[in-house]
């Protein structure tokens, strides 16, 4: 991909290399590695946007674990509509174990905070969470990110798995729009 690309009618510019998000990724596998040694961590990856990353991240994790996933949806176009809303569920016990959510990013917070209280309410023993990107000028709740690759701007992002209207997921670096 070129240092712009154009998408429906919006233009996005280079952000994040391929290379900075690998570096990023192996710095918070190694943390995953070292943290939850001794556990079988279930790790829940959110869908459509985190499935690039946790690909990534799953294949340098080198404990045990189990992977799951959850497809949630709180966005139409660039906005957010705050409703969440689950599309496909999860079919596995939490109870008593460590489960990791994976998400590509956490901007409001507020879709993820909905869902970490789905996931307390099946009694693991504890809950991380795992993202690539996280927006904390519009981060508005208090639940920690454990394990983060990188702090953004509150500006609209695509590539590495994350969309403008389904389109966009399909690069392995990331974009920032020039044009909102």
């Amino acid at each position: 991909m070129s240092d712009t690309w154009v998408i429906r009618d919006k233009v996005f510019t280079k952000y994040l290399t391929a290379d900075d998000i690998q570096s990023a990724i192996r710095t918070i596998a190694s943390k995953i590695n070292q943290e939850l040694d001794g556990q079988v961590p279930v790790f829940i990856v959110v869908l459509n946007g985190a499935f690039i990353f946790a690909s990534d991240l799953i294949k340098k994790v080198k404990i045990d674990c189990e992977i799951a996933f959850v497809k949630l949806s709180s966005y139409s176009g660039m906005e957010s509509t705050g409703t969440i809303k689950e599309v496909i569920g999860l079919d596995i016990s939490l109870k008593g174990r460590t489960v990791v959510v994976i998400e590509d990013i956490v901007d409001t917070g507020l879709t993820l905070h909905g869902f970490l209280k789905q996931i307390n309410d099946m009694e693991p023993a504890a809950v991380k969470v795992a993202a690539c990107l996280l927006k904390p000028d519009a981060f508005r709740m208090k639940f920690p990110i454990d394990y983060l690759c990188f702090s953004i701007p509150n500006e609209f992002v695509v590539g590495y798995g994350l969309d403008y209207d389904g389109l966009g997921r399909n690069s392995s670096d990331i974009y920032k729009i020039l044009n909102g």
